[in-house]
């Protein structure tokens, strides 16, 4: 059965780039951790050289433990207690931007779509028309100036 839009959780994995390795789309009952845990174990079927993780705060010793089983490092990046306000963290901001990228998609503004796997696929079309935008060099949308 699958849930409402309303009651999802978009998770992904990206690489140093910010380039999309994994999404997984799954109930918004889910934990954080459990989430990501099921995003690494994708990351790492794909991709199985991944050694490194970067983390933030909210993702405790369980995902931690099962990222050593795999293999994977991964790093719990502290936020500076000192520092008021907007600061960069180390490695975090790789991943808010990929959101950021993706979001620029209206269609992922709200998760319409009817499916885990269709909206996991929207994702993945955004990323790719993100990406074809970089190689091509395009700025803006081809369909200005065409009227």
């Amino acid at each position: 059965m699958e849930l409402p839009a309303s009651a999802r959780k978009r998770s992904i994995v990206t690489d140093a780039l910010g380039l999309l390795l994994a999404v997984v789309v799954c109930a918004a009952s889910i934990s954080e951790n459990n989430a990501k845990i099921r995003d690494i174990n994708q990351a790492k079927a794909v991709h199985p050289k991944i050694t490194k993780a970067w983390v933030d705060t909210g993702f405790k010793n369980k995902f931690v433990e099962h990222a050593a089983t795999l293999g994977i490092n991964a790093e719990v990046v502290h936020r500076n207690p000192e520092v008021r306000g907007f600061h960069v963290l180390k490695r975090r901001w790789v991943v808010e931007r990929t959101i950021g990228w993706l979001m620029l998609h209206r269609r992922l503004a709200r998760d319409y779509e009817t499916l885990t796997a269709s909206s996991e696929a929207m994702i993945h079309l955004a990323m790719i028309d993100n990406v074809s935008k970089r190689i091509t060099g395009e700025t803006t949308p081809t369909w200005r100036g065409t009227y």
